[in-house]
């Protein structure tokens, strides 16, 4: 069963005005993640640079907003729509989506420019209030298969409480241990759903499309994966777990390549997510050869984020944005320049890192300039249709 179905709509007749930024979760969270990930990368560049300062350490502030700002804005869109067609009952909208959008900005706010406790608290509070407000539609639906993602949602509110308390000096841990568990979940969730997803959509847009899926083995795959990530983040001076992540790697790529990608190499809007989740097992990989003193921590780190995170992020909020605006789910140009930028930032910063680190400044640039124009074409292309009515008169 396909995580949110998205059948080509029959068109009808509809009036195209009206304001309907507030009508399901994707319509406000998307823009506003789009928005933040064009803006919190350059922003991040010019810290870099000294230009700007930040009230915490400017890593922290990069990979916690890239994590809390960026992805969990999209996680929530993403499953307050999702969840709808899990269970038929609404999910939050109207004035209760607005809330929890302005909650979400006014932790962005903070972290840029307070960072004090008021900040904390502000920023701790986003995730749980939108796991709570799925945990109720799920339970009250009874939609038991979708549990675990509530799980995974109140295990990123503790790894983003545990940041700010370990910035805050209240935890003696590193602020970017509890960062590097919140990525671990949240590779969690990409992995789980995405073997949903991506062999679904491609077999209902490839009529024949020849496919290898093992229950059994994708169970194990996910296992492996969290168990790696885990010793990952709990043991990072270890070397022995580099055997556990090249594991994980291992059993991700048949996984992978069961999917068929070669087959999706014509149709952009399923080739930008099976490329996108190879890269959890390179990613994977390159953890181990960190984890074993080969390479930078960072090469795993951005292979994990801006290729897998971000191109499955790139691929899903384009497809799903297409399908509950009414519109046919067929993308042009924009779209698969957005696709290409992001696998383009994803590869230039892990070469660099891993291969080339006297280009690594260069490639921080590179990368950042292609990021940004990828959610700022995004923005150019759905911003529009996100804030109108769908064009097929159906609700949403």
């Amino acid at each position: 069963m396909a995580l949110i179905p998205l059948a080509d709509p029959v068109r009808r007749p509809a009036n195209q005005g009206g304001f309907a930024l507030w009508e399901l979760g994707f319509r406000p969270f998307y823009p506003l993640a789009a928005a933040f990930a064009a803006i919190g990368i350059l922003a991040w560049v010019f810290v870099l640079t000294g230009a700007v300062t930040m009230p915490m350490a400017g890593i922290w502030w990069h990979a916690h907003e890239m994590l809390f700002g960026f992805a969990a804005a999209v996680i929530v869109g993403f499953l307050f729509t999702a969840g709808r067609n899990w269970t038929g009952l609404a999910t939050p909208t109207g004035v209760p989506l607005a809330l929890l959008a302005l909650l979400w900005l006014c932790g962005r706010l903070g972290m840029a420019f307070d960072g004090g406790i008021g900040t904390a608290l502000l920023d701790a509070a986003f995730v749980p209030a939108a796991a709570t407000a799925l945990a109720r539609v799920l339970w009250k639906a009874g939609s038991r298969r979708n549990y675990f993602v509530v799980g995974i949602l109140g295990l990123l509110s503790l790894a983003n409480i545990a940041f700010h308390l370990a910035r805050l000096g209240a935890l003696a841990i590193d602020p970017l241990t509890a960062l590097h568990f919140a990525l671990g979940l949240i590779i969690m969730l990409e992995t789980t759903i995405a073997g949903r997803v991506v062999p679904s959509f491609t077999a209902s847009a490839l009529k024949g499309v020849r496919q290898w899926q093992s229950q059994p083995w994708s169970y194990a795959t996910i296992a492996a994966t969290g168990i790696a990530l885990l010793c990952w983040v709990v043991l990072p001076d270890a070397r022995w777990p580099a055997a556990l992540s090249l594991l994980a790697a291992a059993l991700q790529l048949p996984r992978c390549i069961g999917w068929n990608p070669w087959a999706t190499r014509r149709a952009p809007l399923l080739w930008s997510l099976h490329v996108a989740h190879l890269w959890i097992p390179v990613g994977l990989a390159l953890l181990a050869a960190a984890q074993s003193g080969w390479l930078p921590r960072s090469a795993g780190v951005h292979a994990l984020t801006i290729g897998a995170t971000g191109g499955l992020i790139i691929g899903m909020i384009t497809r799903t944005a297409l399908g509950h605006t009414g519109r046919m789910i067929i993308v042009g140009r924009i779209e698969i320049a957005a696709y290409a930028l992001v696998q383009v930032a994803a590869v230039v910063r892990v070469l660099t890192v891993a291969a080339i680190p006297a280009a690594a400044t260069v490639g921080i640039h590179l990368a950042a300039t292609a990021w940004a124009l990828a959610f700022l074409l995004y923005l150019w292309r759905y911003l529009p249709w996100l804030l109108r009515p769908r064009i097929d008169g159906q609700p949403g």
